[in-house]
């Protein structure tokens, strides 16, 4: 088969690049938190509207499905997205910086959306001059509230998986040079639930301790056992993290209050672990409730299961990546991270995968995944749109699974 369809591609996506760069900057610029990505989902409906993509909002404007034409009962390969963003306050000295107070892309949402529109806007094009090696039928989903483990279950009942018979997508990840991705088939992130613990004690005056039942107390002894004997009762085999990440309780320095809230997760790779540890979060919290006079009530929330990337479609993501990346731009994940993904919820319905794709370089990026001073370098746009491309094509490809076996060892499709 010719190389000439892919460095079309490759061009095609080079002639968009500057506007990548301006699509993930706007976003960078004007975030929206989740549930709220009106703005986001209106702004990114014109620019594939404009480029003749068959487009559906999601369910309440949040979110939206582009489809490269209007028949609505092709089968078709699923590129993911997700638009929202976090409470962070940017404190960066950018021209890009965000606008909206306490609000930022911290985690390369802006970044998964650009490149993704980059992807099927190059397979849109070379469908259009029919430089295309097959029929490609594709579909970009831009789903809201990744961060809070809704988006992909609401974009899901909207119907972004029908027909789809396979998905996948990008995660930015500033651990890694630009030019080098990841690749992991199987586990690639935890299992996560939330959970919120509530503390009922008997208030009083802060002069008189004694009086009461210091829910702010139990707090503190609850969080201290929590951390101190979690591990204690897990195999140091086992990864497991339990974090308190809000507490909230109190209105004034010399009031013992009647009710404290704490919120805050579990991750853990195992199904059975994560039983068991929810178990022994209950036998903690009712231990410590007894010791200090308290109510302790612990009720876990919405969950999001581990991201398990399909092994065929990391071996065609792999392949994917030949002529994109050096010999050396190829890392295998050794271990899975214990962040979680709600791309999961697409996993549990077509086979599919997500890789890391390097964003850091001497001209930026560097700073951590959900902290004040995240940013990319823009030239990994440029890498995830090319790769996401071309998987599209090979996944859509009619007779893949010979070829790929057959030219696995030649490197050529």
């Amino acid at each position: 088969m010719s190389t000439d369809w892919r460095e079309s591609l490759d061009r095609a996506i080079d002639e968009r690049f500057s506007q990548l760069v301006e699509i993930r900057r706007h976003l960078h610029t004007h975030p929206e938190l989740s549930g709220q990505e009106r703005d986001t989902s209106l702004y990114l409906y014109q620019l594939l509207g404009d480029l003749g993509f068959a487009v559906q909002m999601g369910p309440e404007g949040c979110g939206l499905i582009a489809d490269n034409d209007s028949d609505s009962a092709k089968s078709r390969v699923a590129l993911r997205a997700d638009i929202d963003a976090l409470h962070i306050q940017d404190a960066k000295q950018v021209d890009y910086c965000s606008q909206a107070e306490g609000v930022m892309h911290a985690c390369g949402h802006d970044a998964h959306t650009a490149t993704v529109f980059g992807a099927i806007a190059a397979l849109k094009a070379l469908q259009e001059s029919n430089d295309l090696p097959w029929d490609v039928s594709f579909r970009g989903i831009f789903q809201p509230a990744e961060e809070t483990c809704a988006g992909a279950t609401a974009m899901i009942n909207a119907g972004a998986l029908e027909h789809i018979t396979s998905i996948i997508a990008v995660h930015m990840d500033p651990t890694r040079q630009v030019g080098h991705v990841g690749f992991r088939a199987g586990v690639l992130t935890a299992n996560c639930d939330e959970m919120e613990i509530t503390i009922d004690g008997r208030g009083g005056h802060a002069a008189r301790p004694h009086e009461a039942s210091d829910p702010i107390a139990a707090a503190a002894q609850l969080v201290n056992a929590l951390y101190l004997f979690i591990p204690r009762v897990t195999d140091s085999q086992d990864a497991v993290v339990v974090t308190i990440g809000q507490i909230g309780g109190g209105d004034h320095a010399n009031v013992i209050p009647e009710r404290v809230t704490l919120r805050g997760t579990i991750r853990t790779l195992d199904r059975v672990l994560r039983r068991k540890t929810m178990e022994h979060v209950c036998r903690i919290a009712s231990s410590v409730g007894q010791t200090s006079e308290t109510k302790i009530d612990v009720r876990f929330g919405l969950g999001c299961k581990s991201v398990m990337n399909d092994a065929n479609i990391i071996q065609v993501l792999r392949h994917a990546a030949r002529d994109v990346l050096e010999t050396d731009g190829f890392e295998d994940i050794a271990r899975p991270s214990m962040g979680s993904e709600d791309f999961a919820f697409y996993l549990d319905k077509v086979p599919g995968a997500m890789i890391r794709i390097g964003c850091t370089s001497e001209r930026a990026g560097g700073s951590g995944l959900h902290t004040p001073m995240f940013d990319i370098d823009e030239e990994a746009l440029r890498v995830g749109a090319r790769i996401l491309a071309r998987t599209a094509v090979y996944l859509s490809d009619p007779d893949r699974e010979r070829r790929l076996e057959a030219n696995e060892a030649s490197g050529v499709w």
